[in-house]
């Protein structure tokens, strides 16, 4: 069972030829409104792999919450450790240009009060792995990191938004996985490369970056390597990173090693980056299966 501790969003997906630039204003050719947030893209992409998944977080009483729901809903995810709080759900406001890239400005909203005592010892304990993100508060992220250790599950950080983490704390992860930017920002706070071999031997745990196009790459205790990007032409790539790390996380709570978990994470990504939308883009396992067989 894999128990997701992180942020649930609406998202407001803005479709245009191309961003707007400082000032100017332009008109989007469609605007779609769908369910977000990287924790909870993370956990519909574990469970649309097979994954048994639990959802702790927070959203707004307002009518935006059954919006940022819908997907965990129709995905099967335990949904009792999501409670309501005052104010509004989160949201990200996301324009995606014609040529598959995107910008995304989010506001936290109910995902700052998510805490992290929402997870219970008891379920801890049944838990195998906790996957967490950098959407909610650090302080209640840290604590529940902290907590996890004395029950001997695997623990995953996505390191995104990669705000700082002691060195410590980024110690306490099995298993820290980051973009290129996110591994930039965490090397220089460390005083080391930003490659996974850097970064592993700086902090000791194991590390997974992605590259985009170039792939991705890990450092662990069995050595270092690549695993290249599966060639597609890109639609929209707004939770292809959220559908890596989630089923990167399902992949290992089926006891795959890491590399072959991040061949089949690669598949799923590039089978998100095909079609438009967040979690609307993640595959389920039967099509991961094809991609990986080339059926």
């Amino acid at each position: 069972m894999i128990v997701v501790f992180g942020s649930v969003n609406a998202d407001l997906i803005f479709r245009l030829k191309q961003a707007p630039s400082a000032g100017q204003t332009l008109l989007a050719d469609d605007l779609t409104v769908q369910a977000g947030g990287k924790g909870a893209n993370q956990a519909v992409a574990a469970a649309r792999d097979g994954a048994e998944t639990v959802m702790a977080g927070a959203v707004g009483a307002d009518a935006l919450a059954d919006v940022a729901l819908a997907g965990l809903r129709q995905a099967g995810i335990d949904l009792t450790r999501v409670r309501t709080v005052p104010g509004p759900t989160g949201c990200a406001s996301i324009w995606t240009e014609a040529a598959g890239d995107n910008r995304i400005a989010v506001a936290l909203g109910a995902n700052a009060l998510a805490r992290g005592d929402q997870v219970e010892d008891a379920l801890l304990a049944r838990a195998t792995a906790l996957l967490l993100q950098m959407e909610t508060d650090v302080a209640e992220t840290t604590a529940l990191l902290r907590r996890s250790r004395a029950f001997g599950l695997r623990t995953i950080l996505n390191l995104a938004p990669a705000l700082p983490l002691a060195r410590d704390v980024l110690r306490l992860c099995d298993l820290l996985v980051v973009n290129q930017d996110e591994a930039g920002a965490v090397a220089a706070r460390l005083g080391c490369g930003a490659e996974a071999t850097a970064l592993r031997a700086a902090l000791g745990t194991d590390v997974v970056r992605t590259l985009g196009e170039a792939g991705s790459e890990a450092a662990s205790a069995e050595g270092a390597w690549q695993v290249p990007a599966r060639p597609v032409v890109p639609v929209d790539t707004t939770a292809a990173g959220d559908g890596f790390v989630g089923v990167l996380a399902a992949s290992l709570d089926r006891g795959l090693p890491l590399r072959a978990a991040m061949e089949r994470a690669s598949a799923a990504a590039a089978l998100a980056c095909t079609r438009p939308g967040s979690q609307s883009s993640l595959p389920g396992r039967a099509e991961i299966d094809a991609a990986l067989s080339g059926a």
